[in-house]
């Protein structure tokens, strides 16, 4: 099935970046049209259905959420990716109210800006898990952890609860992030964070993976804590990281992992932690007594010029005359390149000798 995509940015440079992006998808089955304003987007939108609108947010004569609206009268199950350059709390603000599948501040991160159009686009689930799962086994296998992660919500105040496995999966979840178009851009962010953690563990010789990262300050108090090597949890809330809270948070985290832990061990995830590869350990060889720094031979040119050298000494006497010579002969000449000296004019028949 055909799929539509339209473009819309008075910036030619950013449609190309965004066109070439869209091409490395490599899918036959996407369209692409462009426009430079909200007036030609419009025009275009009644011409061909629209499946993806992707459009900056200031645009002339209107802005990248009124064109979403007014696209929507027309093409009402359009998906909207916002695309903005503003710090503007109000601007932002409406953004966020205006329903977008997501939100990318430019520069646009193309990794999470694909992942969103495919997603965007039904063709390709690469973080979010589907809707239903299709064998009803797979559902009665997850019912456990989703009661665990559900019910430490309920009891920590928490806002969202995400179980990612290490591809950003997300295998389990409860409630959402106050801002759902930067989930996938934060999920991403976080995997890197969770690869970093089995390596130091490893390099740490830690026998299970015993870490957390907390994130305050923000739209909301983030905790990040790896379950296994392959699941992490990420928990979402205000007022999580308090001084009076912190640790009471961690506790209750700390104490679902390990009833977690256990679901997914009767699911056949183990939490081992494999052993660092011989191949990334650098091992130092120490030289040998015998080993010496072999002598640097001069090149043939060189030595010739080194034997022709005179092996007499330099006199400081003889380089007070070289100076006091060469101040001589230089302070006759004039420093102003329109006067001219009485010898010079002689020597060039300007002045004669006589008186």
């Amino acid at each position: 099935m055909e799929r539509r995509i339209l473009l819309v940015d008075d910036q030619r440079d950013i449609l190309k970046l965004l066109r070439s992006a869209l091409d490395t998808l490599k899918n036959d089955k996407i369209k692409i049209s462009e426009a430079p304003s909200g007036e030609e987007a419009l025009l275009e939108s009644t011409r061909h259905k629209v499946d993806l609108l992707v459009t900056d947010y200031k645009l002339p004569g209107m802005s990248g959420v009124e064109l979403m609206h007014k696209i929507r009268v027309r093409h009402p199950e359009v998906k909207v990716i916002l695309v903005t350059g503003t710090s503007d709390k109000k601007a932002r603000d409406e953004m966020l109210n205006a329903g977008a599948l997501a939100i990318f501040d430019k520069p646009i991160p193309m990794a999470d800006f694909l992942d969103s159009v495919e997603r965007g686009l039904g063709l390709v689930q690469t973080i979010f898990p589907p809707e239903k799962n299709v064998e009803q086994i797979e559902e009665k296998r997850y019912t456990r952890v989703s009661d665990l992660i559900a019910n430490f919500r309920q009891d920590a105040g928490a806002e969202a609860v995400f179980l990612l496995n290490d591809r950003g999966l997300v295998q389990a979840r409860t409630g959402s992030l106050r801002d759902s178009s930067m989930e996938v851009s934060l999920i991403s962010s976080l995997m890197s964070i969770h690869s970093a953690s089995l390596k130091v563990a490893r390099y740490n010789h830690q026998e299970n993976l015993d870490a957390y990262h907390v994130f305050s300050n923000g739209d909301h108090d983030l905790f990040f804590i790896p379950v296994t090597p392959m699941y992490a949890l990420l928990i979402a809330g205000n007022g999580l990281a308090t001084e009076e809270r912190v640790l009471e948070t961690i506790s209750g985290l700390l104490a679902l992992r390990t009833e977690l832990e256990r679901a997914l061990k009767s699911m056949g995830v183990t939490g081992e932690l494999k052993e660092v590869s011989a191949s990334t350990v650098v091992q130092t060889v120490p030289l040998k007594q015998t080993d010496k720094l072999a002598r640097a031979v001069p090149a043939p040119e060189m030595e010739q010029l080194l034997q022709q050298a005179p092996t007499q000494k330099t006199k400081a006497q003889n380089v007070d005359d070289f100076w006091n010579e060469a101040a001589e002969k230089n302070a006759k000449k004039s420093a102003n390149p329109d006067v001219m000296s009485l010898e010079e004019a002689k020597k060039l028949g300007i002045l004669s000798d006589g008186k």
